[in-house]
């Protein structure tokens, strides 16, 4: 239920957008001879990044879309290590475990919250980004919404990871650890801040997870779903 409802607010939010509307309908077919116009570069850098952002969104805002994705997982902080270690050896694994996978449980609550950001970014790409962005590297569109977004996901996502953090029990999970390992003598106090580890590590996944997608559509012509993508990124391989 939880995915088919991101999956019905993501189609929601984008055919509510008119432009976007507008350029789905406007652009011309893949059999258009001649390099793409400027109207059409912006119309499929737009397209390659709400494929890449739905495709993303919808991957890791599931269970495991984290914890269970190697690429994106996120293993606890470096200043805990020596923490897990020292309870993994006096056979507290199971809390540790448990800990990881909270981690990873917050990072997906809160990564479907970025679909409007990502979205508001897309709409505002000048006809210079688009190109400058065409004739970049792999990752340019996505490196475009690393720029334009990056600070208000950190506003927007520190108050959701917060609230995912409280909701899948991670603060209850630290709290064990770090009061079990502060109790055991000598050892030097650790107290991290896991809403701002969660918080960056979510950001840093669903990037990657676009870029990849970005990659994809420039890379490999059976991944460029709409006839605008065809159009100008297969004209680039001309």
């Amino acid at each position: 239920m939880k995915r088919a409802l991101l999956i019905l607010s993501i189609i929601f939010v984008f055919s509510s957008c008119d432009e976007l509307s507008q350029i789905v309908t406007q652009y011309p077919t893949s059999t258009t001879i001649g390099p793409p116009t400027n109207s059409e570069i912006v119309a499929a850098l737009k397209d390659a990044l709400r494929v890449g952002i739905t495709n993303a969104v919808l991957e890791t805002n599931q269970k495991d879309g984290f914890y269970g994705n190697s690429l994106i997982h996120i293993p606890v902080p470096e200043e805990t290590k020596k923490v897990i270690k020292t309870l993994n050896n006096i056979g507290l694994s199971s809390l540790t475990q448990d800990f990881e996978m909270s981690l990873n449980r917050a990072a997906e609550e809160a990564s479907g919250k970025a679909v409007d950001i990502f979205t508001n970014a897309i709409m505002q790409m000048s006809i210079q980004d688009a190109v400058g962005i065409w004739k970049g590297e792999d990752d340019a569109a996505t490196q475009f919404l690393k720029r334009t977004t990056s600070n208000q996901l950190m506003q927007e996502f520190n108050p959701i990871t917060k609230r995912a953090i409280e909701s899948v029990e991670v603060t209850k999970y630290w709290d064990d650890i770090a009061n079990v390992y502060n109790s055991i003598p000598f050892v030097t106090k650790v107290n991290p801040d896991l809403n701002q580890y969660v918080n960056e590590k979510a950001i840093d996944g669903l990037f990657l997870l676009v870029a990849n997608e970005e990659k994809r559509i420039r890379q490999d012509p059976a991944a460029r779903v709409t006839d605008i993508l065809k159009r100008v990124f297969g004209y680039t391989e001309n």
